[in-house]
């Protein structure tokens, strides 16, 4: 009976490793059959939709990238861009979010997608989406005639402070928006009074540069592509980015408002998102495809010829952007009386 019983008996050492191996071949298991599950890919055409008409500059961003999508194999299905313009943005919105959980809708958009709600022009912002990345940033400038009295940026704070009323600027395309932010956000750190700002609206950036050359207007709050040119033969002079530092490129020479005693930050930027219910899996594949898209050689000339930084950032770090840009634009917004 002894021996029996010592015939039964297991050795504990034995019994650990089996035990081992067991927990080791289930983990191989598992993590197998994981990473045979294939990653998540368009299964049908994608859509690049502008809330703007053809020819604006969230159009030609997003035919630029439908255009690298398809040319560079990033994406192997057709891709295309559909324009829904009306609404102040309100019609792409609503038409992307009809799609709700789709990965072959993107929404090229810019801070207007976070304005707009601040303002009460639309119900729908950036945690009605889902965020995939920020592509471009266009920093805005201010500029005055080549004959003007202002002469640097830190004569234009001090004219701000003494009174505010007596500047008068000009922008496009309407009260708050990133250059309206720009300019009110200077008055503020000027100790200037932003509701006493004269500004001047007009439909397009170029028609704000024309009334300054005009002498119609004391300043322009606009982008680099429109004043560019004009400070190339002298009839321009551009006082100020606001950048956090200075860009790069044929701008490179233009002083930060921080460098002249003010800490203004204020930029148009392109960012594309997705509809709302976006598997993670869809995401990923997406991050995948902007890492590339941003690094080809085509997306870097057509964004230094733009006179845009290249300030790529993924679908979270995108998402906390708008998250902290929101709250940033509320209350600029609500000191200027805009905010709903």
């Amino acid at each position: 009976m002894s021996k029996k019983r010592n015939g039964n008996r297991r050795d504990p050492k034995v019994s650990a490793r089996m035990k081992s191996l067991v927990g080791v071949a289930s983990v191989l298991l598992a993590a197998g059959g994981f990473a045979s599950e294939p990653a998540w890919q368009p299964e049908q055409h994608v859509e690049v939709i502008v809330g703007t008409a053809a020819g604006s500059g969230s159009d030609a961003t997003a035919r630029l990238i439908q255009k690298l999508m398809q040319d560079k194999h990033l994406v192997e299905k057709p891709s295309m861009v559909v324009n829904k313009p009306g609404g102040g943005g309100a019609i792409a919105l609503a038409y992307i979010n009809q799609n709700a959980g789709s990965g072959h809708h993107l929404l090229v958009t810019s801070p207007t997608l976070l304005t707009n709600r601040i303002v009460g022009k639309t119900s729908i912002t950036y945690t009605d989406l889902t965020p995939l990345a920020q592509i471009g940033t266009e920093y805005v400038m201010f500029s005055v005639r080549e004959d003007s009295p202002i002469k640097s940026g830190r004569e234009l704070i001090a004219r701000l402070r003494q009174d505010s009323s007596s500047v008068a600027f000009s922008l496009a395309n309407s009260l708050g928006n990133h250059n309206h932010i720009a300019i009110a956000k200077l008055t503020d750190a000027a100790g200037g009074d932003v509701k006493k700002l004269k500004i001047v609206v007009f439909n397009a950036s170029g028609a704000a540069v024309t009334a300054l050359l005009g002498g119609h207007v004391d300043v322009v709050a606009s982008p680099g592509s429109s004043v560019y040119q004009h400070a190339l033969a002298g009839k321009v002079r551009i006082l100020a980015v606001a950048s956090e530092k200075r860009m790069t490129g044929a701008l490179a020479s233009v002083p930060t408002w921080a460098e002249q005693g003010a800490r203004v930050v204020s930029a148009n930027w392109r960012s594309v998102v997705g509809p709302k219910g976006m598997t993670q899996a869809q995401v990923r594949f997406w991050d995948g495809v902007f890492a590339k898209l941003v690094q080809q050689e085509e997306w870097r000339k057509e964004i230094e010829s733009a006179h845009f930084e290249n300030t790529y950032l993924n679908s979270a770090e995108t998402r906390r952007l708008m998250e902290a840009q929101y709250a940033e634009l509320t209350r600029v917004l609500r000191s200027v009386g805009l905010a709903k």
